[in-house]
């Protein structure tokens, strides 16, 4: 199947506006072709003026044909407007179709994928991406249009009034098209990839660290703690003066070229005047003169179209790349759980771990040949090193993506044969770092369910241990977060998270790291609140199926079984104190906790005995 061009795949997205951007190239040869009639009438001008010396009075056509070439360039301007006009409305079309796409797509892949690719990255590729094409359809198109009708009117004034004048002058002009053609090759091609991949990295890894800010200010680091994105930053530096470099000199000799067209008119009007000057010769060579500058004009913006060809198809290419992701399969069996007992049989998965064109991708494990068994209202833990698998496994079971081996059974129905409509009305969940949208706290408690009634959500809030919350805001629930809003804790903003959670009432509860940005005061109120989603609030649900990802242990000592992950692997299970007797990680694990949980309250007192 042959390969779509660039403008064709934009052209899929501009719909009934495609024949504004055909219209754009149109009225843009009109404007270029337009714009030389006034050389036409300067060389009239010269001519009169030779012609009538040295009795100027004589030459009483000038100001006529001055303000012929005034009206005809001014018409130039206007029709050039109109096809900026149409370009633009096509563009502007085609761009938040785009986005709209994008957007759609984004929102029905896994979450597994939107972390492959990073925040930043994926908002560089809809925001940026989707501009460059704008800018390429608004602009770069209707001047390249207008840039291939200048050289062919050019050359038909260049070769009409002196055929030698005009081939010297061409002969520059041609040195600086081989030029650039080895500067826009396709060495330049991938040079202009790389340099996207420099800037992606880098606004990726920018996002990360601003939201690292609270941890560099908390403990006093600097921005070299954040070694990945310092290296985006040095690798942009290092590529950047690389490729500026490498052109310097190329870039040096074009312009030489394109402006020496002067040297060539010079040394041929002394050649060709050896006989004498003639009225005709000199009128030729100060026309010239005057029109040869536009060539190098012409030249430049042929060169930076090139450029805009390389990052739209750039951009084209990274738009693809999220679009060919696959959504999760949709299964036509529609089946529905008969209980809330949670199965990973044999469950591998693994993340691809995507970096620099030099270097290939790897994949390491997240998850090898993981199988559990939860039975219905069981509260289990998932302990273990960062890195070690326990919210991948979460994830697996939320769906947020498939496992690429083995399967994951809820009330023995595969989840991929579950509606997702279903399985998200099946599942809660709480994280560590849980967001609020821009919305008073009512919307934000609400979205669990749409339909609910402000008794309800008060009352999901107060379950959640919000009222403190609530009797200090300016209007209560209907208050608004976020930007020209309050602020809350981070604390705070768990307990609004958990009233969600307890609005919605699912039967499987999902819980990682729910208590880790909260501080002591808080601790004790999510901890609380943390209780009343996991017991239920009716006789129709007296308790939940509940995973806790937890690295304070303390909070896990009740959990019906508690699994040690290790490099993506159970390589421990059992009740808390089964483990410890078990004398093995989570003995290890247990004993190192407890001992700073000790060294910290010693501490704790030792302060206030200093301060009493």
């Amino acid at each position: 199947m042959k390969k779509q061009s660039n403008l064709s795949r934009l052209m899929g997205y501009a719909g009934g506006h495609k024949i504004l951007t055909y219209l754009s190239w149109v009225l843009s040869v009109m404007s270029a072709l337009l714009a030389l009639v006034p050389f036409w009438y300067i060389w009239r001008i010269i001519h009169d003026i030779l012609e009538a010396s040295p009795d100027f009075v004589e030459a009483g056509n000038v100001t006529g044909y001055g303000w012929s070439a005034v009206l005809f360039a001014v018409i130039s301007i206007v029709v050039y407007i109109a096809a900026l006009m149409c370009s633009h409305m096509s563009a502007f079309r085609v761009a938040a179709n785009i986005r709209k796409e994008l957007m759609r797509h984004i929102t029905a892949l896994p979450l597994g994928v939107t972390e492959k690719y990073g925040s930043g990255k994926l908002r560089r590729i809809v925001n940026t991406s989707s501009t460059a094409t704008e800018t390429y359809l608004a602009h770069r198109l209707p001047d390249k249009a207008g840039a291939i009708a200048t050289p062919i009117g050019l050359l038909f004034l260049l070769l009409a009034f002196d055929w030698r004048l005009g081939l010297l002058s061409l002969v520059p002009a041609l040195l600086g098209f081989l030029i650039m053609m080895k500067m826009t090759g396709k060495d330049m091609e991938k040079r202009m990839e790389q340099y996207q991949n420099a800037l992606a990295d880098m606004s990726n890894e920018a996002v990360e660290y601003v939201r690292g800010v609270p941890v560099v200010k908390t403990f006093g680091q600097t921005i070299f703690s954040f070694k990945r994105f310092k290296d985006a930053i040095d690798n942009y530096e290092t590529w950047v003066i690389a490729y500026t470099k490498g052109l310097r000199l190329p870039m040096m000799f074009y312009t030489t070229a394109i402006n020496g067209v002067f040297a060539f008119l010079i040394a041929g009007g002394i050649l060709f005047t050896r006989g004498g000057v003639t009225n005709e010769l000199l009128l030729n060579l100060i026309f010239y003169i005057v029109i040869t500058p536009v060539i190098g004009t012409t030249l430049t913006k042929i060169m930076f179209m090139s450029e805009d060809a390389m990052i739209v198809g750039d951009a084209i290419n990274r738009i693809d790349e999220v679009l060919n992701e696959k959504p999760l399969s949709e299964s036509s069996v529609n089946n529905i759980p008969k209980n809330n007992g949670i199965t990973l049989e044999h469950v591998s998965y693994a993340y691809d771990k995507r970096s620099d064109s030099a270097n290939p991708i790897s994949k390491k494990n997240a998850l090898n040949d993981v199988s559990l068994s939860i039975k219905p209202g069981q509260t289990v833990a998932l302990v273990g090193a960062s890195g070690g698998g326990k919210t991948t496994l979460a994830n697996i079971v939320t769906r947020f993506f498939d496992p690429q081996k083995g399967r994951v059974l809820i009330g023995n129905t595969d989840i991929r044969d579950i509606p997702k409509e279903t399985l998200m009305n099946k599942v809660s969940f709480v994280f560590q770092n849980s967001r609020l949208i821009k919305a008073s706290i009512l919307e934000n408690v609400r979205m669990a369910k749409p339909n609910a009634t402000r008794e309800e959500i008060a009352h999901a809030l107060e379950a959640a241990q919000c009222l403190d919350i609530i009797e200090k805001l300016p209007n209560g629930i209907d208050t608004v977060v976020g930007t020209k809003g309050v602020y809350l804790s981070g604390g705070e903003q768990q307990r609004i998270a958990i009233a969600r959670a307890i609005l919605k009432n699912a039967p499987i509860l999902i819980l990682d790291e729910a208590t880790a940005f909260a501080d002591p005061d808080n601790e004790v109120r999510v901890q609380q609140a943390l209780s009343a989603l996991s017991k239920g609030e009716s006789a129709d649900s007296p308790g939940k199926t509940v995973i806790m990802i937890a690295h304070r242990l303390s909070s896990i000592t009740d959990a019906d079984c508690i699994y040690v992950l290790q490099d993506g692997e159970i390589v421990e299970s059992g009740t808390h104190s089964g483990l410890i007797e078990r004398n093995g990680i989570f003995t290890k694990m247990w004993k190192n906790y407890s001992e700073a949980a000790e060294w910290k309250i010693l501490n704790e007192s030792k302060g206030l005995e200093v301060n009493a």
